[in-house]
């Protein structure tokens, strides 16, 4: 990105104080974050306004936008101040109802400081363009390590999940040779399944809806805090009950054992999504 949109921006700015006889905050603050969205491109990334995070202390903060990634991921956080404020009160105000010091740009169209690893990194006038270019490449070219770590684990996700996939398939036709409690759980099920959902389920379904339970309960567990939702879902408490004519102990363990810390990284990667949309989109 180039020195060009940081003149278009101050350019814009002065229009808006001009026609508007404004500095107010939300009169100019749509100028900066169509900036900081022509920088997110280049990383393919977007400034997504207004949405609440939940902190390490359990708190639900709103910045005024959230740097994202298409796989939801925080790249980082703004803050847009008046420029009639002490902004340096701001910050510390911000910081003291435990907005994340990771990645966070403060600005005030006059000033912008950014914050990384909980230190103040950068203060750029921003009247001065090849600061405030700085600045911004700064905050952009962040990458927390949470995201770091979550983005591998994906991608080595996608790669081991069919492994474990047919070691479950495997597990699960080995337990319906030789398992007689097991298969009588699977058939009530099974028969529960053709009344609520689907009369033409078959069994081959019913298994694959073992896998899937199995891959994804503790993730949704984690994200969306409902660690009651088996036991009060019908569907869920009976599947459940089938998983646990065999799948316990050391067949657990020796399934998942090789997936367990992906589950860690994601389960880590989303325990600071607040907003029940955003955990839904997620």
């Amino acid at each position: 990105m180039s020195i060009h949109s940081v003149k278009q921006y101050q350019a814009e700015v002065e229009k808006i104080m001009h026609y508007g006889g404004t500095k107010k905050e939300t009169a100019i603050r749509t100028a900066f974050q169509n900036l900081l969205n022509e920088y997110a491109k280049q990383k393919g990334l977007l400034l997504i306004p207004e949405i609440t995070i939940r902190t390490a202390k359990g708190k639900n903060v709103t910045p005024d936008g959230t740097l994202k990634d298409s796989l939801r991921q925080d790249w980082g956080y703004w803050e847009s101040k008046d420029e009639a404020d002490d902004i340096n009160e701001e910050i510390r105000k911000k910081f003291a109802k435990d907005y994340p010091k990771d990645n966070i740009l403060f600005e005030d169209s006059k000033t912008a400081v950014l914050f990384q690893s909980g230190f103040e990194k950068l203060r750029a006038d921003m009247q001065d363009e090849e600061a405030l270019h700085r600045i911004i490449n700064t905050f952009i070219n962040y990458e927390r390590p949470e995201v770091q770590n979550f983005r591998k684990a994906i991608e080595l996700f996608k790669q081991d999940v069919p492994k474990v996939t047919e070691t479950l398939r495997g597990i699960i036709e080995a337990q319906a040779k030789t398992n007689k409690k097991f298969t009588a759980k699977r058939d009530e099920f099974h028969e529960l399944c053709k009344e609520a959902i689907n009369p033409l389920i078959t069994v081959d379904d019913i298994n694959e809806m073992m896998i899937q339970h199995i891959l994804t309960a503790d993730i949704f567990n984690t994200i969306f805090d409902e660690p009651h939702f088996h036991r009060e879902n019908n569907i869920a408490k009976e599947l459940e009950k089938v998983l646990d004519t065999f799948f316990t102990g050391s067949i657990r363990k020796l399934a998942l054992g090789t997936i367990q810390h992906y589950y860690q990284a994601m389960n880590a990667a989303a325990a600071g999504i607040a907003d029940h949309h955003e955990k839904q989109s997620f």
